[in-house]
């Protein structure tokens, strides 16, 4: 979990890279990140599990979940075209809070009143990093949090399906419903001339190959994460998602020349204090209920 935290913020810095220098649309970009996923991990599932590997046992809630995946990651691309990575992923880290709460206004799970004030402090914290980029990029300073709300749809989906199929198999399916999605999206976006839409091929060599590592990081990566979910609780696994700020600030620097100001790392703090809080409470939730 901690390496694929550390690698994933890789693929936005590509993502960044290819809108940046070469001029490629954030929604072709996302096509581009499903369509080669599909075809890095399709080769390798239908050699250990033959023609059958496609016969998932839940299949139009695996390309679901692809589809909400492939909208997650356009949008979060969107933002990586306008805004600093550590930006986004500060702003985006309100995924766990809007889980929480999504799990205790659906799922009926018990959230008591310390959590409660975890998110609504954690919200805080997103203001603090949201607000001067605000005033610097307008509404698209929003689009990390709605990538964040259809993640945690995301999420949803991967508890619903649970041991059905394979990482593989789930990887596969995935990158089928995100780029059949992102087909459909293009046409439509395309056909309205939205800019960030434009279909294009990739300019470059250089440009091909960081799509093609794009796609690989995404399948192989993410597999590496379901993996991990199937070996250890949520609540163990879930600090380590706070990793990819680290990586992604430092390749943002790297690559970009972007810091975080101070009061983005203040806000950046309150926001991973607060998410670490609520993983603290679920823990020892889960404990008192064993116990009892």
């Amino acid at each position: 979990m901690a390496g694929a935290m550390i690698v994933l913020p890789a693929m936005d810095a590509i993502a960044k890279y290819m809108a940046t220098f070469e001029g490629m649309s954030p929604g072709q970009i996302t096509f581009y990140r499903f369509f080669f996923q599909l075809v890095c991990t399709l080769p390798i599932l239908f050699a250990i599990f033959g023609w059958n590997a496609l016969h998932a046992k839940r299949p139009w809630m695996n390309l679901l979940r692809g589809a909400l995946h492939g909208a997650a990651s356009l949008l979060f691309f969107a933002a990586v075209k306008y805004m600093p990575l550590a930006d986004v992923f500060a702003i985006y880290f309100v995924e766990p809070f809007m889980l929480a709460g999504l799990s205790a206004l659906f799922l009926g799970e018990k959230v008591g009143w310390r959590r409660w004030a975890a998110i609504v402090v954690g919200f805080g914290g997103a203001m603090i990093v949201i607000q001067p980029s605000y005033e610097i990029f307008g509404l698209k300073a929003l689009l990390p949090v709605a990538c964040a709300f259809l993640f945690s749809l995301y999420l949803f989906m991967n508890r619903a399906i649970g041991m059905a199929d394979s990482p593989l198999t789930m990887q596969t399916m995935a990158g089928i419903g995100g780029t059949v999605f992102m087909t459909a999206a293009l046409f439509v976006g395309n056909g309205f001339g939205v800019s960030d839409f434009d279909v294009s091929l990739p300019s470059s060599g250089l440009g091909l190959l960081l799509l093609v590592i794009l796609g690989s990081l995404s399948g192989y990566v993410h597999m590496i994460v379901v993996r991990a979910f199937r070996m250890a609780p949520l609540s163990l696994l879930a600090p380590f998602q706070y990793f990819e700020i680290i990586s992604a600030t430092v390749l943002g620097y790297a690559l970009f020349g972007d810091f975080p100001s101070f009061s983005k790392w203040i806000g950046i703090l309150i926001i991973v204090a607060s998410g670490l809080f609520i993983i603290w409470r679920e823990r020892v939730q889960a404990r008192s209920l064993k116990a009892a």
